[in-house]
């Protein structure tokens, strides 16, 4: 039996559903609230109290704890899911570091959790994936591939999750649809016209996961609509579960795709 499309199932009054990691706090908590009205939602993460907290406000949500790392723990909170519209990439660690500096340790715990644990949980969601026709959404920390000085981690993690990306369109798509969200430019507070918001990232989200059945939004650049830093994440200095969760509240925002530019999605 042919499954039917996102859009069929909204006029049969079924609700789709989205798995967003790192919903805890920051964008990922921004993702959450922009898809509530439309998603039924699993909130992934490990602070049990603060999605405990996304989940009574959000109604047809619920918490999703879990360890994106222990593969045993993701293959078992995996296990029941037999269909899913939406998958959201949004947890990731991030710290600064030179290549002279970065040790080994630095390394795998940046690469765990912010490729290894995508490309594992994508796989064992893929069937699920598969029989909704879903989406996936990866944040991916950086604007471009270039090298940025000082983060060394950082931007090999970026272009191994844009080629990453670029494999799973491929092999999946159309019936996956696959989106690359490059979101950089945290500022500092000394710049405060120079940073995006969660709310603007959530809006780029909502657009992804809700574009027309016949089309797939495959990479998207946020830049603040008044950069004024060269340095995309001068603000974090300390590695942390959502290096979104730094952002000021109220600040503009634009996306930008291939030569289209859009305002700020609320």
């Amino acid at each position: 039996m042919t499954e039917p499309s996102p859009s069929a199932r909204r006029g049969q009054d079924l609700r789709p559903v989205a798995l967003i990691t790192g919903a805890s706090r920051g964008v990922g908590a921004a993702v959450a609230r922009a898809l509530a009205p439309s998603h039924d939602l699993l909130l992934g993460g490990r602070d049990t109290a603060a999605l405990a907290a996304l989940a009574a406000e959000l109604p047809g949500s619920r918490p999703w704890p879990i360890e994106l790392t222990d593969t045993v723990e993701v293959v078992e909170a995996t296990g029941g899911i037999d269909r899913l519209d939406a998958l959201v990439h949004s947890a990731a660690v991030v710290a600064p570091g030179t290549v002279a500096d970065t040790k080994a340790a630095v390394w795998r715990r940046h690469f765990d959790v912010n490729v290894v644990a995508v490309a594992e949980l994508t796989r064992l969601l893929l069937p699920a994936l598969r029989a909704a026709c879903g989406r996936v959404v990866i944040l991916n920390p950086g604007t471009d591939l270039r090298g940025q000085p000082g983060w060394a981690s950082l931007v090999a993690c970026s272009q191994a999750l844009s080629g990453f990306a670029e494999v799973l369109r491929a092999e999946e798509g159309p019936r996956v649809r696959v989106t690359s969200i490059h979101a950089g430019h945290l500022g500092a507070p000394a710049e405060p016209d120079a940073v995006l918001r969660p709310e603007s990232i959530a809006g780029a989200v909502l657009l992804s996961v809700t574009a027309p059945d016949d089309a797939v939004l495959s990479d998207m650049v946020l830049h603040p609509a008044a950069r004024t830093t060269s340095d995309p994440f001068a603000v974090v200095d300390r590695e942390t579960s959502d290096f979104r969760r730094t952002l000021p509240a109220q600040h503009a925002a634009t996306v930008e795709r291939g030569s289209v530019r859009t305002g700020e999605q609320r």
